[in-house]
Parts: C-alpha cells; sequence; structure tokens
C-alpha cells in the first residue's frame, strides 16, 4: 500500500536523536499521513489545503464546510514517542482506531503501535476484547518511570520546548517555571511564544480540551489574560510590563511548592504524573500513582493474545513472526510469545466458548526478599467466556524447578522429567501439609504442564520441546498486606481488626517453618493478601504463595518467634493506638496457635500419618519434616511465645 506523507517519514529525527514530529495525523481510507510540526488541528487544516488545491488543480470549487467535516471525520490522532506511535481513538469510534492501526502496519512493526485512552474503559474493552491488551500502552508503575515520562513528554508548537504533552487529551500544560524563564529569552522569542501561549490557550482541539493549558493554576489563571494582548506589535518596553504582570499573577495562582519543576519532589511530580494521565482528584496518593492495586501489586507486561470469531481462533499477528533469531533479546522475546501461545491453546482446548483471551506477565515483585533459585516466572490469563458477564482471572505460576532448570544442571533429559515430576509432588504435598496446619491458601490450585523450546545452558538439548509444570489458581482480589497505605490504619477500628487477622495468620506460617534458605523469617514481605469486604474493612487473609515453608525444622519456635515482632513494629508510626494494635496482633496470634494445637491433639493419629506413605529420610524429605514440625508445634507454649514476639515490640 502507498502512502503520501504531508511532512517528515514517520518517526523521522534529527542528527541528535529527537524526533522531529511528537505528532501525526492519519486519514483513514485516504492513505494519507501528515507529520507536519504544530498541533493536530494545523495539520488538519493543512490536509484541506492540500485537498482544495487538488480541487483547484481539475477546475473544482473548495469543500463546503459540510464536506470539511466529512473529510474531518476520518481522522485519527498519532502521538511519537521514541520508535513507537501510540493511536489516541476517539473512543466512540474504535473502529476508526483500528483502520487506522492496520494502515500503520503497513509501513511498521505492530510491536511499535500502541492504543492511549488506558484509562477509558471503552477503549479497554474494545482492545480485550481482540485479545490485544499487550497494545494498551501501560502507565509508570514507579518513581523512575514517572519521572522519565515526565521528562519525556517536553514538547513544543511552534518554536521551544516549554510544555508537558498530556498525549491522552491532546493539551500542552506550561508551569508558572517555564513561564517565568521566557523572560530570559531575547524579545523576538518572547513575542513568538507569548502571542503562542494566547493562541493556544484559546483554541480547544477536538476532544474540548485547551491545546495550552495552564498547570496548577486552576481558574485564577486563564487563557483570559492573554486575550486582550497584541505581543506581536507592541512597544518592549509595555511587552515587559504585561509579561511581569502575567509572570506575578501565575506564581500567585499556583501553590508555593509547586513553583517549581522537580521531578524529584514527590509532591510536584504525583501533581504533574496525574495532570498528564488525566486524572482530576484533589488530592493523589502514592500508592494510586504508582498503579498499586489488587493482589500482588505487580506491573502487567501483556503478551499477544487470542480471539474466538465464528469458532475459528485468532492470534495475533506477531505470533506469525519466526522463532529463530542469533540476538538473545529477541530471542527471549519471542519465547513469551510462545508461552502466551501456549497458554491460550491450553485454555481453547479447556474451554469451548471462549470468546477472547489476553495473558500478561507479572514483573517484578511485591517482597523486597532476595529472589531465590530456580524458575519465577508468572503469569496472568484473563478469560472471557461468550455467556459470561465478566472475564475470569488465574494466576499461573511456573514450578521452580522444572524440566528446564534440571536439564541447565547437567542432567539427562530422562532424570530431568523425573526430578520435575518428583518436585510437583512435593510442592502439592506441601500444600497439603501448610492447610493442615491452618494457613489459609487459595482453594484451589491445579497442575498443568506447558510446552516450550529449550534453549538453556545445555546445548545438547538446544531447541526440544520440553514440557514445563505450572499451577494455576483464582486470582484473589485483595491488597498485599505490606502495600496497605498508611491513611487506612488512621480508622483505630481498621487498625484493630488487620492485626487480629494478621495475628492469625503469624500463627501457621511460625509452625510451618516459612523461612529464607538464608534464616530470616518469610511472613508479611507480600504474599499475605488481605480481603476486604464492602464497607472496606478487613475480612480475611489469604497466602497467595507458599513459598519457604517447612524450611526451618530444626529449630526453636523459640528462636524465630522474636522476629514476629517486626509486622507491629514496621506499622507503629502508621497508628493512633498502637498498644491496641500490638495486643489484638498477639491475642489472635495465641489463640490461632492453641486452636491448631487442639486440633492436632485431637486428631493426632490423622496428622501423624497423613505422609505416611513416604518413609521419612532424616534432613530432607517433607515426611521427615512434617513429623519434627508437629512435634516441636505440640510442644510449644503459645503464651511463651507470645511473650517473647511482645519483647521485641516497641512500645515504650
Amino acid at each position: 500500500m502507498t502512502f503520501r506523507t504531508i511532512g517528515e517519514p514517520l518517526l523521522a529525527k534529527t542528527a541528535d536523536g529527537k524526533l522531529k514530529s511528537r505528532i501525526a495525523t492519519v486519514f483513514v481510507g485516504k492513505q494519507i499521513i501528515v507529520t507536519l510540526p504544530g498541533i493536530h488541528a494545523t495539520q488538519r487544516a493543512a490536509y484541506l489545503q492540500m485537498i482544495n488545491q487538488q480541487r483547484q488543480a481539475v477546475g473544482q470549487p473548495a469543500l463546503t464546510e459540510q464536506e470539511e467535516a466529512a473529510e474531518l471525520s476520518h481522522a485519527v490522532d498519532l502521538v511519537m514517542e521514541d520508535d513507537n506511535i501510540l493511536i489516541r481513538p476517539d473512543p466512540t469510534r474504535m473502529d476508526l482506531a483500528f483502520a487506522a492501526d492496520e494502515m500503520l502496519q503497513e509501513i511498521i512493526s505492530k510491536e511499535q503501535i500502541k492504543f492511549l485512552h488506558v484509562l477509558d474503559s471503552r477503549v479497554r474493552n474494545a482492545v480485550k476484547h481482540r485479545g490485544e491488551n499487550w497494545r494498551i500502552t501501560p502507565l509508570p508503575r514507579s518513581a523512575a518511570d514517572m519521572q522519565q515520562m515526565i521528562l519525556g513528554s517536553r514538547i513544543g508548537v511552534g518554536g521551544r520546548e516549554i510544555y508537558y504533552f498530556n498525549r491522552e487529551t491532546g493539551s500542552r500544560l506550561l508551569t508558572c517555571q517555564e513561564f517565568a524563564a521566557l523572560g530570559s529569552l531575547d524579545v523576538a522569542e518572547r513575542r513568538q511564544l507569548l502571542a503562542e501561549i494566547r493562541d493556544c490557550s484559546s483554541h480547544l482541539n477536538r476532544l474540548g480540551w485547551p491545546e495550552v493549558a495552564f498547570f496548577m493554576a486552576e481558574k485564577v489563571f486563564t487563557a483570559a489574560d492573554f486575550t486582550p494582548h497584541d505581543f506581536a506589535n507592541m512597544p518592549s518596553e509595555q511587552l515587559q510590563a504585561v509579561f511581569e504582570s502575567l509572570r506575578q499573577k501565575f506564581q500567585d495562582a499556583v501553590p508555593a511548592e509547586l513553583r517549581r519543576d522537580d521531578v524529584n519532589q514527590s509532591e510536584w511530580r504525583n501533581r504533574m504524573y496525574a495532570a498528564l494521565i488525566g486524572i482530576e482528584e484533589d488530592t493523589v496518593s502514592e500508592e494510586m500513582l504508582l498503579g498499586l492495586g489488587a493482589e500482588f501489586y505487580m506491573q502487567v507486561e501483556w503478551l499477544p493474545g487470542g480471539r474466538v470469531e465464528e469458532g475459528e481462533l485468532i492470534f495475533d499477528t506477531v505470533m506469525d513472526q519466526s522463532f529463530e533469531s542469533t540476538d538473545e533479546n529477541r530471542r527471549a522475546k519471542l519465547m513469551l510469545f510462545e508461552k502466551s501461545r501456549s497458554f491460550i491453546l491450553s485454555y481453547i482446548r479447556e474451554y469451548g466458548d471462549v470468546e477472547y483471551i489476553n495473558i500478561g506477565r507479572l514483573v517484578g515483585s511485591l517482597s523486597l526478599r532476595q529472589p531465590l533459585l530456580g524458575r519465577r516466572g508468572v503469569f496472568l490469563v484473563e478469560v472471557k467466556q461468550r455467556d459470561a458477564a465478566q472475564p475470569f482471572v488465574k494466576i499461573l505460576r511456573m514450578q521452580k524447578w522444572g524440566v528446564a532448570e534440571h536439564l541447565d544442571d547437567g542432567k539427562s533429559l530422562l532424570d530431568a522429567m523425573l526430578f520435575s515430576e518428583e518436585y510437583t509432588d512435593y510442592i502439592l504435598n506441601r500444600r497439603l501439609a501448610c492447610r493442615q496446619l491452618g494457613m489459609n491458601l487459595p482453594s484451589h490450585t491445579t497442575t498443568h504442564k506447558l510446552g516450550e523450546r529449550y534453549f538453556g545452558k545445555n546445548r545438547d538439548y538446544h531447541g526440544l520441546t520440553i514440557y514445563s509444570p505450572y499451577f494455576e489458581r483464582d486470582y484473589i482480589g485483595g491488597l498485599a498486606t505490606d502495600k496497605i497505605p498508611a491513611s487506612r490504619f488512621a480508622n483505630e477500628s481498621y487498625a484493630v481488626a488487620f492485626a487480629r487477622l494478621l495475628g492469625q495468620a503469624a500463627a501457621p506460617n511460625l509452625i510451618v517453618g516459612r523461612c529464607q534458605l538464608s534464616g530470616p523469617v518469610i511472613f508479611d514481605d507480600g504474599d499475605e493478601v488481605i480481603v476486604e469486604d464492602q464497607l472496606g474493612m478487613p475480612m480475611d487473609i489469604v497466602v497467595a504463595d507458599h513459598t519457604g515453608t517447612f524450611t526451618d525444622f530444626r529449630r526453636s519456635l523459640s528462636e524465630s518467634a522474636p522476629e514476629y515482632a517486626t509486622s507491629v513494629n514496621k506499622r507503629l508510626s502508621m497508628l493512633s493506638q498502637p498498644a491496641a494494635f500490638a495486643q489484638a496482633y498477639l491475642d489472635a496470634f495465641v489463640e490461632r496457635f492453641e486452636k491448631i494445637q487442639q486440633e492436632y491433639r485431637l486428631r493426632k493419629r490423622a496428622f501423624d500419618n497423613l505422609f505416611k506413605h513416604q518413609p521419612p529420610v532424616e534432613g530432607g524429605n517433607l515426611s521427615y519434616r512434617w513429623l519434627r514440625v508437629l512435634e516441636r508445634m505440640n510442644q510449644a507454649n503459645p503464651h511463651a511465645l507470645s511473650e517473647l514476639i511482645r519483647k521485641q515490640i516497641g512500645i515504650k
């Protein structure tokens, strides 16, 4: 397909690597793309001018107002960032956005084309129904990412880059610091920029947003302050006086702590970030801005998905790429695509009424502990069935020691498969043991296998398809206990209810010896998820991952118990009644510990014989560890353990 470009080619850059134009407009059905510098409105005007010139050349009259509107109704806004093109769709015309997407794929890779308006459910739903969640431009999930986004949003209109560009609305934000900096420019450039600010701030784009807006000035400093002034023709002395008056009014309209542009200052960074993504609340919490939401507080990197149309499964076209690559980063990416395909096929085979499937990889971790050896891959799958009102969501966790990891260790293929099966059995038995001792784990977990090609350390098996085990469980809608906003603990009822649940969770965690290999206890650092009721009060704590259980089966419980004071100590500064919080935590710990002891003593034979089919191997297998843990728990004094924890709590 042949395209005509008015302006520089898409993604064209200067010698120093900067994009020549940060915006473009594509006219669907006309194969025309306008990249001229300026604003989208001037690009549309350039397009209409070209059409009228063509008509004039063949003796036709200029377009009428209605005809111009018809031409512009097929325009789609684009925003360029680095090597990517971001489509800013009209949420009511997603068909137009998808048509523009198909046009662009003729000239650049689909992987470079993403969709904006991530906060609009109409856009999100239209994209996810195509199995293409991976193509929604993600929001930053860390302070560093926010800083990079803000710094990368700098843009100009016809001259100096003095604005911060909101790619969602098309509005350019001018801060009082940047405006004040115009005072250091020569008179000619200052005239030009003041006129630009006047004209653009009074003009609304097609989405109804001003082309230039004044950051944090609200309704005190507006376009009306610029309208009376003819900056191009007023004497220099008058220009200086008018500028100083405007500068002072702008500064007075902005809170003192927000007058200096500083991405390292959290208040300014958060406010600017909120403005750039369209959040309009007066107060924006750090937690919300970091994207902290459900369960794991992890960033979801969406992978290519699939959809079913008229009974036929359609994979995303990016999966058609050749798998072979000499570039390691490229190969790793294509291997992720292959995993996505395998997951999708698994669900299509299991469910016959699928509408679409999106696969995401969870990157990062909510836990601050050092990563353990072995595979740590975690994926999220969203499956929409035709007759279901909402999609269901599952968490998929790759087995830590699977066939690939044992091949990497130098084992033969047969031994790697056998060791992998043994480890699957061990994980499931350990889960059973944790549930038997009162740990509140997800109610439903199943095992599956993923077909993937091996390209690890053992070169004898490169390219071989292996079957790697993974575990599937339900998604837990809640918040990780260590990421709950401090503001919630200001509510004493919330704090005490939370403390009781956390104390109840601490008891089985201590009993099963949940620790890192290096010794420190694993608890309340990301795997425990608090579930709240409809009123927002703590209702339950579910342990999403039981990693580290039965690691410590030798030490006396009195040695590790003091570490459980950390859960209280790290929240003391958030609490209005720290003593009540600590007491609720300790009382719940003792109560739960005693109940587990009573259940064991009442059904001792059932507990002792749970893994009787596996002869105990001293120092090794779960059967041996199970018996040691039971014996240690039975001999413990919960009140004495509680006192050891109390002594480490920093309440004076």
